[in-house]
């Protein structure tokens, strides 16, 4: 589905239509120059029935594919085509506006929609310059025809520059919202899971006293002399007790957490185990020197899945980057927390360490660059801020520094 909102197509096509109406009636009665007048009200009234008709479009979705929305501006630009042949071609002050639709085109479809719509509006600009309704304006007015022929081409180049420059800006803009979209959704499914995770502890917990309560009657009924005398009540007391042995050690498994985390999202962690989840989760066969300031009393955070997934991006950098070690250092002061995290690879490039944390900027060819100025956001977000650098040994160094109070510490 696209982005185009069907509304703000209607609503930009009703300013089009007062303009246009505005237009034709000032050049008719107030400055009194001649043009078809009913067949340019004609071609007006029909962009008012596809006003309408859009109206019962947008009834059932406000939101249209994007064949439709090309569908509509190859509509606007033929309009605006046929207007222009009626009103001296491209001498009207007005075909500047044939701009309009390819600008949409390019912001927010298709390369493919974008070049075909430029394509029509460039054909329609030279069929303009040789086949149109003059403009009575009077003997002395005269154009002459290297100028007729300048504005074509300043025209017809316009269309090609800003069909380019807004669908490479727009291009990036989509690039960089998916991106950040993608992340949302990883850290809204990573919740997601936390909660279940959490109903399993919680489901655990809460269905061991009845289970326990199930395993004192069936060892009562284990000494029941009577019920073992006969052979298929034992055998069944001894296949229920089986089964329920088997349910507590499923229980057992959904109560159980990697360095002994709670599930639940809400719960205080310290920020070396999530460091240490990260770093399991990436590491092939690189080493991890973890380093806590105070090494004795680390404090606790409130977990969030922004800051588990924030330094998973910058853990990832560094063990793709590191040769032998990725080096961690955690100093919890009075009033901040800075976690700094290095590598003993080559450092930063000088070309690229002002622009870390923008999109699109990676120290290699294989990813788009998009992971650090995720990472970026996410932190900033919780109040935290990065800083990129590289150390004596030219070693690249990342550090994140979080205020206590933001983390609820």
């Amino acid at each position: 589905m696209n982005t185009i909102l069907l509304g703000n197509l209607i609503k930009i096509r009703w300013i089009a239509i007062f303009g246009q109406v505005l237009a034709i009636f000032f050049v008719s009665f107030v400055i009194k120059i001649q043009i078809p007048f009913f067949e340019t009200l004609i071609i007006i009234l029909l962009s008012v029935a596809v006003n309408f008709y859009s109206y019962y479009e947008q009834r059932k979705n406000k939101s249209i594919s994007d064949t439709k929305a090309f569908s509509y501006l190859l509509f606007d630009t033929l309009q605006l085509g046929f207007l222009l042949f009626l009103t001296g071609g491209i001498i009207n002050p007005f075909s500047i506006l044939i701009l309009a639709p390819v600008i949409t085109s390019a912001s927010y479809l298709p390369a493919l929609m974008t070049v075909i719509l430029s394509t029509i509006s460039i054909i329609i600009i030279i069929i303009l310059n040789f086949n149109y309704i003059p403009l009575d304006l009077g003997p002395k007015f005269f154009l002459p025809n290297l100028y007729s022929f300048g504005l074509v081409a300043a025209l017809i180049i316009t269309v090609i520059f800003i069909a380019i420059y807004a669908y490479l800006f727009a291009n990036s803009s989509r690039k960089i919202s998916n991106a950040l979209s993608v992340s949302k959704l990883q850290i809204l499914n990573q919740k997601k899971m936390t909660e279940v995770g959490s109903l399993s502890a919680a489901a655990a917990h809460e269905l061991g006293t009845p289970l326990n309560t199930i395993f004192l009657i069936l060892n009562d009924l284990l000494k029941e002399k009577k019920l073992i005398e006969d052979k298929n009540i034992a055998k069944d007391i001894l296949l229920l007790k089986s089964q329920a042995e088997r349910c507590k050690e499923i229980l057992q498994r959904f109560s159980k957490n990697p360095l002994k985390l709670k599930d639940n999202f809400l719960e205080k962690v310290k920020i070396s185990d999530l460091i240490k989840i990260n770093f399991d989760k990436f590491n092939k066969n690189k080493n991890l020197s973890l380093k806590i300031n105070p090494s004795d009393s680390e404090p606790e955070i409130l977990y969030r899945d922004e800051i588990m997934y924030a330094l998973g991006n910058i853990i990832q950098n560094a063990i793709f980057y590191s040769k032998y070690t990725t080096k961690v250092e955690l100093n919890y002061e009075k009033t901040n927390i800075k976690i700094t995290i290095s590598d003993d690879g080559n450092g930063f490039s000088k070309d690229i360490i002002d622009k870390l944390g923008e999109p699109y900027v990676s120290k290699n060819n294989q990813g788009m660059g998009l992971g650090i100025f995720i990472a970026k956001n996410l932190i900033e977000n919780m109040g935290g801020n990065l800083n990129f650098y590289n150390s004596k040994d030219e070693n690249a160094v990342v550090e994140i520094n979080f205020d206590n109070s933001i983390l609820d510490i």
